[in-house]
């Protein structure tokens, strides 16, 4: 008897740390008004060209493919925003400043394929106001140092669907163009649809030379920075509504995050404009002293 009592014991600890999520107010931080308050008057009108979109041309990834994809979800006054990050350690999570930036806190999933769902792979992990690291030069306007680290309530436990993502070594300074960049989400599913994907999808295209990347934004070319990666938009494939902050990544000795999803023309997602992301190695001493990730 006392065995069977330590295991309902174990099952309501168990159970009790699972988090029930209410997917109908999850909706893109896109969809959130302050997320366009970062944007001065004279590109507000950008708002009315948002369209509804997803990792555009992609297709579905499969379990376990993307062991450090993270569906993250933060809490505002009027409903939850839907992101990605990655998984950095084991305390620590990955992401664009402007997903957290003004959440009272939230929940980071790991290891699930359909995040609808209540797979046994899936580890739901809340986190506090207190826990959101936004990087202290975020300027919203025009979208500078979009990047912050998240620590959780509690660890995260490795096994082989939920991995830490591989960054790049410090001082490393490659610039990573020509190499095929890969980028995964629960973004939107359907131009013509609210929905977004329940499963991790995914799409590939070739890293940018900045001179390419500045040449294809024309008139807003200013938005790109040295601190900023982008990834073609060749055959309409990009990153979409609801897969910002989550990971880039090239085939470089296994796999590496370079970039964090961070925003791409109002314009539309699938019209072959280059996608732009917070490039990793520019952060990297930012993210060691945010994080306990060790170079």
């Amino acid at each position: 008897m006392k065995s069977f009592a330590l295991l309902v014991a174990f099952l309501a600890v168990a159970s009790a740390e699972w988090i029930e999520i209410d997917w109908s107010q999850v909706r893109p931080i896109e969809d959130f008004d302050h997320y366009w308050a970062r944007l001065p008057a004279e590109l507000q009108f950008l708002r009315k060209l948002q369209p509804e979109r997803r990792i555009t041309n992609g297709q579905e990834a499969t379990p376990g493919q993307f062991p450090y994809q993270i569906a993250l979800l933060s809490t505002f006054g009027g409903g939850t925003g839907l992101c990605g990050g990655s998984v950095l350690t084991n305390n620590f999570i990955l992401t664009a400043a402007h997903c957290v930036q003004n959440a009272m806190g939230g929940t980071a999933i790991m290891g699930a394929h359909n995040r609808i769902n209540n797979e046994a792979t899936q580890q739901r992990i809340a986190f506090g106001v207190n826990g959101i690291n936004i990087h202290a030069g975020y300027t919203p306007t025009n979208i500078r140092n979009d990047i912050a680290t998240v620590r959780l309530n509690s660890p995260i436990t490795f096994n082989d669907r939920v991995q830490p993502v591989r960054i790049p070594a410090h001082g490393d300074n490659r610039q990573f163009a020509g190499l095929t960049g890969t980028v995964s989400g629960f973004g939107r599913t359907s131009d013509a649809s609210q929905a977004t994907s329940a499963v991790v999808m995914f799409t590939s295209n070739p890293i940018m030379t900045q001179a390419d990347c500045l040449a294809s934004w024309g008139n807003n070319a200013n938005l790109i920075q040295a601190q900023n990666i982008c990834m073609s938009g060749a055959g309409g494939r990009s990153a979409c509504n609801g897969d910002s902050g989550g990971p880039l990544s090239v085939a470089e000795g296994g796999t590496l995050q370079v970039g964090i999803v961070s925003f791409g023309s109002a314009a539309g997602c699938s019209i072959g404009m280059p996608s732009v992301y917070v490039r990793v190695t520019h952060f990297l001493e930012w993210i060691q002293a945010n994080s306990d990730h060790q170079h």
